[in-house]
């Protein structure tokens, strides 16, 4: 009997403790997000509802996609000059840009991501609709006389290097989702395609001369012209993988249909097991560290495992960890900045708190 009510109390304490630490999670998770749409509020943006529109459109969009995603309603004053800033970048095209600007992919694709998330009477279905629409029409395929062998079929870029790569497309597969495209959307699976030889894994999918290189199942920024990865090459001439690509395909290839059981879905929830850490984005340290820890938390959420066991066999509750590395790395303004390298506008306090609330927007701790 004794023995039976020792067993008893050790439970009860087990289960006291793990709802302490939920609690204090939780509340830690509520006082980052109030903290940092705090700053967004009152220091982080313009007279016109623009956050560092010295970038473009971008970064007001992410910054109003993060905060809509916690709960603010997109009538709130403040959020509202945001969503407007956006709406006065809609083209005759149907494009949602800068003028002039030669990201017109990357604009379009997170002002959609921003006007889905504020589209809750259906205002902005024909707005979304003819964005859909342009994002689609320069998306590389036989429209922009490029075949279906050709690495760059079906991915998206920037008009300055000429070529498609991962970032982009991802962000174009996210935006053809929100706007309620099916898995099964033509634009969805050429995507799907260039996606796929983004990947160091050799399969009927992906014949490129990279493929076999480095056969770690990790994703790099581009198979198109020649092949490029941001972390390097190998000695055979290999592409190296890291880790927000690697997420960012894994997370492009869940969205477009394919299964678990896919061996590029396993090739890359393997390498992202192997590399499991938050202390920098693995493979390019310090570099794009936010726009990480953004898609980590936006693909495993896709994986739909609310845990993750890394290369020695630890188990790891992803999302109580990269909330615990956020609060460690807010500033006292509530805001986040990487102060170890402001490579792709990471010295941007704006746009690297958008990226931090887009993370903790796949974080939330589940109430009782």
């Amino acid at each position: 009997m004794l023995r039976i009510t020792l067993c008893c109390l050790l439970a009860l304490s087990i289960a006291s403790a793990s709802a302490v630490a939920e609690q204090s999670t939780a509340e830690t998770y509520e006082a980052m997000v109030s903290k940092a749409v705090g700053f967004l509020q009152t220091k982080g943006q313009a007279e016109d509802g623009s956050y560092s529109g010295f970038a473009g459109v971008g970064p007001t969009a992410i910054i109003a996609t993060g905060i809509l995603r916690h709960g603010r309603n997109p009538d709130d004053p403040f959020v509202a000059k945001s969503i407007e800033y956006v709406k006065k970048h809609i083209r005759d095209d149907g494009g949602i840009y800068t003028e002039g600007s030669l990201y017109r992919n990357y604009e379009t694709c997170v002002a959609i991501l921003c006007l889905a998330e504020a589209n809750k009477d259906g205002k902005y279905d024909e707005t979304i609709k003819r964005a859909d629409a342009f994002i689609k029409g320069i998306q590389w395929d036989e429209g922009e006389d490029t075949e279906k062998a050709d690495p760059a079929y079906g991915g998206a870029g920037y008009g300055r290097h000429k070529r498609p790569d991962l970032s982009n497309t991802t962000f174009l597969i996210d935006a053809l989702k929100a706007a309620g495209n099916t898995t099964e959307d033509e634009a969805m699976q050429r995507a799907l395609a260039f996606v796929s030889r983004c990947q160091n894994l050799e399969s009927e999918h992906n014949t490129t001369e990279h493929a076999a290189k480095n056969p770690d199942g990790g994703f790099y920024d581009t198979a198109a012209a020649g092949g490029e990865s941001q972390a390097g090459e190998t000695a055979n001439g290999g592409l190296r993988s890291y880790a927000s690509m690697t997420y960012a395909g894994l997370k492009s290839m869940i969205y477009a249909g394919v299964g678990p059981e896919d061996p590029r879905v396993k090739a890359a929830y393997t390498w992202a097991q192997k590399h499991y850490g938050l202390a920098d984005n693995p493979g390019m340290g310090a570099q794009g560290l936010y726009y990480y820890y953004h898609t980590f938390a936006k693909a495993l959420d896709a994986v739909g495992k609310d845990k993750i066991v890394d290369g020695d066999g630890q188990e790891h509750d992803w999302r109580a960890e990269l909330i615990a590395e956020l609060a460690k790395r807010q500033q006292d303004d509530g805001s986040w900045i990487n102060s170890d390298s402001d490579r792709w506008l990471e010295g941007d306090p704006n746009l690297v708190t958008g990226y931090a609330l887009l993370a903790l927007s796949y974080c939330k701790p589940k109430s009782e």
